[in-house]
């Protein structure tokens, strides 16, 4: 598995850093975790093409995690793409069949695609689910951000594991989803001492991968007033295992 990070920052512009959005390529096939605002064109630079996105997971319905499904769809429908387009799938939390309806009624056709090339499915919120894919296996878990906000643990026949929290406090579900992951994948969003209810410190996400005793852990999500701080030091208080600060289009092989 490869896995890119195509957005390491937040909802706040920055020049290097575009908002949250992550691709894996597992057995050929190339999935997205949430789609922040310019995820699309971060997909070229990483060398993917989004028209061979085969699946795309919503951690929650904040703008910074689902702009440009806008984007994504309006460039989807271009004629001479959506004829030869290959079916692809949306998934999230329960709700996001509303959201993307509403989308729809913004914009009209501009976002509709036919049936055969885009499907929505639901996961419900506040427990785990687990469902199979042709490939790869994905257990969801609540997290602690809003009520219907979900993480998702990643994987792939040949038993690697990539567990993704999306924005997320601190909180059992995750520890539990996190267990002995290949690639854990924490926001990070604000420096210790500078907590906010909600959102992982780098103490708070070097805890997690510390009780869950992962393999590697990947900070992302991050907050100015977090990038004018040592986010290694600061999580190195609580995991002594391989930290990795996120950038947008590092590739990490698993």
């Amino acid at each position: 598995m490869q896995f890119i990070v195509l957005g390491s920052g937040t909802s706040i512009p920055l020049s290097n850093r575009s908002s949250p959005s992550m691709a894996l390529v597992v057995d050929n096939r190339t999935i997205l975790f949430d789609m922040g605002p310019g995820c699309v064109r971060q997909l070229t630079k990483a060398g993917l093409d989004f028209q061979i996105i085969d699946q795309i997971f919503i951690t929650h319905f904040h703008p910074d995690h689902t702009a440009d499904l806008i984007h994504f769809l309006f460039a989807s429908r271009t004629p001479s793409i959506v004829k030869k387009r290959k079916p692809f799938v949306i998934s999230g939390p329960r709700g996001i069949k509303e959201l993307v309806n509403n989308l729809q009624t913004v914009y009209g056709d501009w976002l509709t695609l036919p049936p055969h090339v885009m499907a929505i499915e639901e996961f419900e919120i506040g427990t785990s689910t687990q469902r199979g894919y042709d490939g790869f296996k994905i257990i969801t878990s609540p997290t602690n951000h809003t009520p219907h906000s979900l993480a998702y643990r990643l994987e792939s026949q040949a038993g690697k594991c990539v567990v993704y929290s999306g924005d997320t406090g601190f909180c059992d579900e995750l520890v539990k989803l996190a267990d002995g992951a290949d690639l854990l994948v924490l926001e990070c969003a604000f420096p210790d001492g500078m907590a906010v209810e909600g959102h992982l410190t780098p103490s708070l996400a070097g805890r997690i991968a510390s009780i869950a005793n992962v393999k590697q852990l990947l900070l992302t999500h991050f907050y100015p007033e977090c990038l004018e701080t040592d986010i290694a030091e600061q999580c190195r208080k609580t995991f002594q295992g391989k930290v990795i600060l996120g950038t947008d289009l590092l590739k990490i092989r698993i």
